[in-house]
């Protein structure tokens, strides 16, 4: 059997993709390598590319001047708690805008879709008066509620819902199967490719929610990584080595999230790509 000829299409398709990977990559190694340099060997010029004395008093001085492992639980609980919650009320809402029928169904979805467009700058001043109103505000809690009623988990899950078979739906009625039995036992095996993929999602948004962390919380110890890193970055801005481990901190968890999940989150995007 012949081999198909390399054109030179592919072979420049090849190299700038190569060439936009090492672009995409290099500041994620920038940070990693920088938080094990010293503080002169980051700054120093030429750059040194590899740590040629790798150290970990960055990392010492990030967890005893600063409370970073704290830090650190606050953005995992936040994005566990969010990735919870948002996964089974995203997962129940689009399941019942699939496969039920009721009054207003349609314009109910197409509020979820305009809701979509949104910024949240839209909607951040009466958001806030709602949660100084709930007496929550410069809690964990303050940031996950608000997440919690995403629109494009309503929507994700609704695409997925719509290619469970009716008939198996029937099929559980008629064997005497409840509402939550039918959804637990029917529905969700077949959307939990779509699940995967929404828990991957939530997670990483909630855990890249500058915005919404910035305005809802003040209190040191309530910070997450990403406030605590930036908060660094305005109190030890000449020290570069300190300031990139808290970066590579803070990267390394989604980082580790996306690569053990790659596998679900992949299915789960070519699933909801193909209909029937």
């Amino acid at each position: 059997m012949k081999k198909k000829p390399i054109s030179i299409f592919s072979i420049l398709t090849t190299i700038i993709l190569l060439l936009l990977t090492i672009l995409f990559i290099f500041p994620f190694y920038w940070i990693m390598t920088g938080a094990f340099k010293s503080q002169p060997h980051t700054i120093v010029i030429p750059p040194q590319w590899w740590p040629t004395q790798p150290t970990l008093e960055n990392f010492t001085k990030l967890t005893v001047q600063n409370p970073a492992w704290q830090w650190l639980g606050n953005s995992v609980f936040i994005s566990l708690a969010t990735m919870v919650l948002v996964c089974s009320t995203s997962s129940l809402a689009g399941y019942v805008l699939a496969k039920k029928r009721f009054y207003g169904q349609r314009i109910l979805f197409s509020i979820f879709i305009a809701a979509m467009a949104l910024p949240k700058q839209v909607v951040l001043v009466p958001l806030v008066r709602i949660i100084n109103f709930m007496g929550i505000h410069d809690t964990l809690a303050a940031v996950i509620l608000p997440l919690v009623g995403w629109p494009f988990g309503v929507f994700l899950m609704k695409q997925f819902s719509e290619n469970i078979p009716t008939e198996l739906l029937e099929s559980a009625k008629i064997d005497g199967c409840g509402e939550v039995s039918t959804f637990w036992n029917v529905a969700f095996p077949i959307v939990k490719p779509g699940f995967a993929a929404l828990a991957i999602f939530t997670f990483i948004n909630s855990w890249n929610d500058y915005f919404m962390q910035l305005v809802m919380l003040t209190s040191r110890q309530n910070l997450t990584i990403s406030l605590g890193v930036a908060t660094m970055q305005a109190e030890m801005a000449t020290n570069y080595g300190v300031i990139m481990a808290g970066a590579a901190l803070a990267a390394v968890p989604i980082v580790t999230v996306f690569l053990v999940f790659q596998k679900s989150f992949t299915q789960g995007i070519t699933m909801g790509a193909v209909k029937g």
